[in-house]
């Protein structure tokens, strides 16, 4: 095998030609072509029409009342402040519901460490909306919980758990939460058990050793699964639409609406772009965060 090192810049260039290629095509193109469409008029039967227009931005904001002039509008900035704060409930759940088990985890012998990721693993084998679904059978009035309440009687009637942000933070909860183990339990697995006997030598009860040797070792993993988790869920559509019954829009499916029932797709587009925007932000902020704590160390 030739050693890329040894090759000339003009053939460097060629191998990495077919992979530049795919990523223009497949990832950069489509990218581009959501603030172009942002940036043009709707077309009342789907699609753009070719000319310049700031109504979508506009949009987001601000309606026109009887008069014609601008008022403010905060049904939008609603669902994104929604959307943000569902995200953030839940990475917060499964940082409380991962740890505990990435932890578990990552301190069992090897051979059974296989077999216990392996069970995280499982729901990804099931498609999504099956396992949606299988929520709503939980959850709703005639769902195993409300039935397994009224059997023993300490309900009379079934609880609303259906359809509100609580079901729609359960659906993303057990969306994602394999997110947020997997990292964190790479991260524990790679401390040195010696660090935790000899903080066991020094009389440190089990709190205090995963309060000053676990947990700042582990951080690079809880910071990993953070993003992991909090990024798609603030664009997740799934769980929102079916857990939600259409009654709390998040931002995937306000996304998804323009895009089919409403047939406003500059309006869609600008949407996407504050998501967008969104993530790189807190992408960015993960990035300086991690840089700064390598300066530190160093």
């Amino acid at each position: 095998m030739t050693d890329p090192a040894r090759l000339s810049p003009r053939a460097r260039h060629a191998t990495l030609a077919p992979a530049l290629l795919a990523i223009g095509v497949f990832l950069v193109l489509p990218l581009l072509l959501v603030p172009v469409a942002s940036f043009m008029e709707a077309n009342p039967w789907g699609g753009v029409r070719p000319a310049f227009s700031v109504d979508a931005y506009i949009q987001v904001l601000f309606e026109e009342d009887f008069t014609g002039e601008l008022v403010f509008n905060d049904a939008y900035p609603r669902i994104v402040l929604r959307s943000i704060l569902l995200a953030a409930v839940t990475t917060l759940l499964c940082l409380l519901a991962g740890f505990p088990v990435a932890y578990v985890i990552a301190m069992q012998p090897k051979a059974r460490q296989g077999i216990l990721l392996l069970l995280v693993t499982v729901p990804f084998w099931t498609n999504l909306l099956i396992r949606t679904y299988s929520w709503i059978m939980i959850l709703r009035d005639e769902g195993l919980i409300n039935n397994s309440l009224e059997a023993v009687g300490i309900i009379d009637t079934p609880l609303r758990l259906l359809y509100t942000n609580g079901a729609i933070a359960i659906g993303l909860v057990y969306t994602f939460l394999p997110f947020m183990v997997l990292p964190i339990y790479a991260a524990i697995e790679r401390i040195d058990r010696s660090l935790i006997e000899a903080a066991h030598d020094l009389y440190a009860n089990r709190r205090a050793m995963l309060r000053r040797v676990v947990l700042p070792l582990a951080k690079p993993g809880i910071a990993a699964g953070a993003v992991l988790v909090f990024v798609p869920a603030l664009g997740s559509f799934v769980a929102p639409a079916l857990l939600g019954g259409g009654k709390h829009l998040m931002i995937g499916s306000l996304v998804q609406a323009q895009f089919g029932a409403s047939r406003n797709w500059p309006f869609g587009a600008a949407i996407s772009l504050i998501l967008l925007a969104a993530v790189l932000a807190v992408l960015l902020w993960q990035a300086r965060r991690q840089s700064r704590g390598e300066e530190l160390q160093l």
